[in-house]
């Protein structure tokens, strides 16, 4: 793998926890592109609309934390599948992050989302 997608790949990962597991913009805020574009339709856009986001999380959902289990990259596209838990002791969600970076900077950012259901009608699991 390219110097630059295995560099994109780490700073997506260590961004991810810094933002959604230690709540912490002002640290991940250096990862970010000022020209920052969301496409989750309850995040605004810009730096400082991430930031309104990560007050949300500390404000409603504190105990917040996501296991990244896996990640893929090519180019300038950095994809997670993440096991996130609003609260300890849930079954939580399975999400896919999609990032875009330019010049090692997340300038975009799309989820897909999708609760961990009680029954399944396969014994696969989401993880």
């Amino acid at each position: 793998m390219q110097p630059a997608v295995e560099a994109n790949k780490k700073a997506v990962q260590e961004f991810y926890d810094l933002i959604i597991n230690q709540k912490d913009f002002e640290a991940a805020k250096k990862y970010v592109g000022s020209r920052y574009k969301q496409h989750n339709p309850l995040v605004a856009d810009r730096p400082e609309g991430l930031r309104e986001f990560v007050e949300f999380l500390k404000t409603n959902h504190p105990e917040a934390k996501s296991e990244i289990r896996r990640t893929f990259a090519e180019g300038d596209y950095v994809i997670l599948h993440v096991h996130s838990l609003r609260a300890p002791n849930t079954r939580g969600r399975a999400i896919v992050e999609i990032f875009r970076l330019e010049n090692g900077k997340i300038e975009e950012h799309w989820d897909v989302i999708q609760e961990v259901p009680e029954i399944s009608a396969n014994p696969n699991g989401m993880f």
